[in-house]
């Protein structure tokens, strides 16, 4: 039987995959995911989300997803690689992901796809009055030449509104690449940094997941002192938090204990130190820019 189902869970609390289910909202997270629903409503561009690796990117493009799902007007569709070597390989992703008709042309070139996702975004956003929208994640990854050729898109509008609401969720190496193509960074509406959680922010995350997991018990299965413990050695990063959390609850069943207190965190940071898997190079990033 699975350590969950001994303690009284439905589902894995500390899974790492990006399950908006699971996602706690932290007052930053929150501002992003808010203000990112509003860029889309009016329809405004560009949207770029930077944090440093485990601060909750992905799984907060899974919890817009599902935001956008329920709301009929939306076409949308994200990228989760886009390490596209020319602007050729974008543009046919593009097209073969939103379904875009393209004519009898076996072998059409950049101009015609150019042509024909100018004509899908402005019957969609204009004749059906629907909003279109691509997410980007690991945008990090996009070279000079797509970031260019994203820009070409986003120049498609009305008088009144962008055709593509574009947003982009990225490691930090982003910044410098937009920075260096000043007519993309004007391009940008919103802009947002995550950065990692604070003490209660860690604390709220345990129990959010403690209980969207199905736990119904009264009594706290992580002690105050161990959530410090947790905040201290995961500095804040939920993916680290999460992980270090589920080791905790695992090695508690395994040893029949009834809470997770301080000394079985530091029983576990002193084992990956004696193994070499503890890391000690996660930079705090504590300004949006």
């Amino acid at each position: 039987m699975s350590y969950f189902k001994v303690l009284g869970f439905n589902k894995e609390p500390f899974s790492t995959s990006p399950d908006p289910e699971f996602f706690y909202l932290s007052k930053a997270h929150e501002t992003a995911l808010t203000n990112i629903l509003i860029e889309q409503r009016l329809k405004r561009g560009l949207s770029v989300i930077l944090g440093d690796v485990g601060t909750g990117k992905t799984t907060l493009s899974r919890k817009l997803i599902q935001e956008l799902r329920e709301r009929e007007d939306f076409i949308f569709h994200i990228i989760l690689d886009p390490s596209f070597e020319n602007e050729e390989l974008l543009l046919t992703a593009l097209v073969r992901n939103f379904d875009i008709d393209i004519g009898n042309k076996p072998s059409p070139t950049i101009v015609d796809m150019r042509e024909a996702l100018e004509r899908f975004l402005f019957q969609k956003g204009v004749s059906e009055n629907r909003i279109v929208t691509l997410i980007i994640d690991e945008a990090q990854k996009l070279n000079e030449t797509s970031l260019e050729a994203l820009r070409v898109l986003l120049n498609y509008e009305t008088n009144e509104f962008k055709l593509l609401q574009l947003v982009l969720l990225g490691q930090l190496e982003l910044y410098s690449k937009i920075m260096s193509i000043p007519n993309f960074f004007d391009r940008i509406s919103f802009k947002y940094t995550l950065n990692p959680l604070d003490f209660n922010e860690t604390r709220e995350m345990v129990e959010f997941r403690i209980r969207q997991a199905g736990y119904k018990a009264n009594m706290h299965l992580f002690l105050d002192d161990a959530i410090s413990e947790i905040h201290q050695n995961s500095r804040g990063y939920p993916r680290q938090i999460t992980m270090l959390c589920h080791k905790a609850l695992t090695n508690m069943v395994l040893k029949n204990k009834v809470v997770v207190d301080v000394e079985s965190i530091r029983e576990l940071i002193e084992n990956e130190k004696k193994t070499g898997w503890y890391r000690k190079d996660l930079i705090l990033q504590k300004n949006n820019y």
